[in-house]
């Protein structure tokens, strides 16, 4: 038990500093409140008005999340890779290229589609 005094120590300081980082925010934040920063999801722009049945999101939103979890899953790949780098030789090298080589034609294929542009 006594190897997870630490870690139990440094949950309970994250979780006492989380506790006190919320009541001091509203003992000593601002009280100015508007509609639209009561509005559920306030970004500080006004809200357009939505079609019944929610609307459609535009393609290039869930194309901007599918290469943030492409390239989360890369770094998660990578590191393993990294850290046995010694162990793994010529077959690792090899393997990791060809696994970033066709990363890269993925984000270059999407780069020239325009959905890197956030217009």
């Amino acid at each position: 038990m006594e190897l997870y005094t630490p870690v139990l120590a440094l949950a309970v300081l994250a979780a006492a500093f989380a506790v006190f980082s919320v009541i001091m925010s509203a003992l000593v934040g601002p009280k100015r409140y508007n509609r639209a920063r009561l509005d559920s999801y306030e970004c500080g722009i006004e809200p357009t008005p939505q079609p019944l049945g929610g609307g459609r999101f535009p393609v290039k939103y869930f194309i901007t999340a599918m290469l943030f979890i492409v390239f989360d899953i890369e770094i998660i790949f990578l590191y393993p890779w990294a850290v046995h780098f010694d162990e793994l030789l010529l077959f690792g090298l090899v393997e990791m290229v060809i696994f970033i080589a066709t990363v890269f034609v993925a984000y270059a294929y999407v780069w020239r589609r325009g959905g890197l542009d956030w217009n």
